[in-house]
């Protein structure tokens, strides 16, 4: 593990759009724990993000900002986009961990492996779940979770289309309604899918309202991140999913 500043360095593969996913793991990362980015592309800035774009930024080629990241030597490479591979599937998200893992020599942690490991932690099978995204993707998210086990018995969606930059635009209160949207009597946990997407700073309201955890993309980032280097312990004002520490 790398000691020489710190006790561990995080190195982010993030879409080169996306302006939400570093500040929220600075927010959550413990002392100590520093954040090292490299943008992705392989999509459209202009167009609205939809599975094709999102299949496209998955299946974009990542040697160059790989290559890049790798020169910081990082303890762990997080791949920081969630619908990136939930519309390919279980799968290719499995596949591309490893071949990153294999590439950096690094533990690897993506967004949408970490909400199954997240959902697994918390044992729970029935979700609601809510995103930013477009219908479409809304469907393959529920039919990946799904794939693994996950119901969801309850689902909310913006009332707009939203493109790139405007899923980052959402307010943190926008986020808390449409959490509690997706919310029904059969849902044992919410999940807000989307690393663009405000939901970290909610969690905790939306918990204390509903009585249940509440799942988000960059807060099981963290959890998978914290397992991966033994770092445990709880940590306060994120959820219940980081009060129970690292996986």
């Amino acid at each position: 593990m790398t000691t020489s500043r710190g006790c561990a360095r995080l190195g982010v593969l993030v879409p080169f759009t996306n302006g939400n996913l570093e500040p929220d793991l600075v927010l959550m990362r413990p002392d100590g724990v520093s954040l090292h980015s490299a943008r992705m592309g392989g999509y459209d800035e202009d167009e609205v993000p939809d599975a094709a774009q999102m299949q496209g930024l998955g299946a974009a080629d990542l040697d160059g900002p790989l290559s890049l990241l790798l020169g910081v030597k990082p303890d762990v490479v997080i791949y920081g986009c969630t619908s990136a591979t939930l519309t390919h599937g279980p799968a290719f998200d499995r596949a591309l961990a490893d071949r990153i893992a294999a590439a950096s020599g690094a533990k690897t942690v993506t967004a949408a492996g970490a909400l199954v490991n997240a959902l697994t932690a918390l044992n729970v099978k029935k979700i609601g779940f809510a995103s930013p995204y477009v219908p479409a993707i809304n469907d393959m998210a529920v039919g990946f979770l799904g794939d693994l086990g996950f119901e969801t018995v309850s689902r909310a969606e913006v009332d707009a289309t939203l493109g790139n930059h405007e899923q980052g635009a959402l307010d943190p209160d926008a986020v808390y309604a449409l959490g509690l949207r997706a919310d029904s009597v059969a849902a044992e946990a919410i999940v807000l899918s989307c690393t663009e997407m405000r939901s970290v700073e909610v969690i905790d309201r939306l918990e204390q309202r509903l009585g249940k955890p509440v799942v988000t993309s960059n807060q099981a980032i963290m959890f998978e991140t914290l397992g991966a280097l033994g770092i445990g312990g709880g940590m306060q004002g994120f959820g219940q999913l980081l009060e129970k520490g690292g996986r």
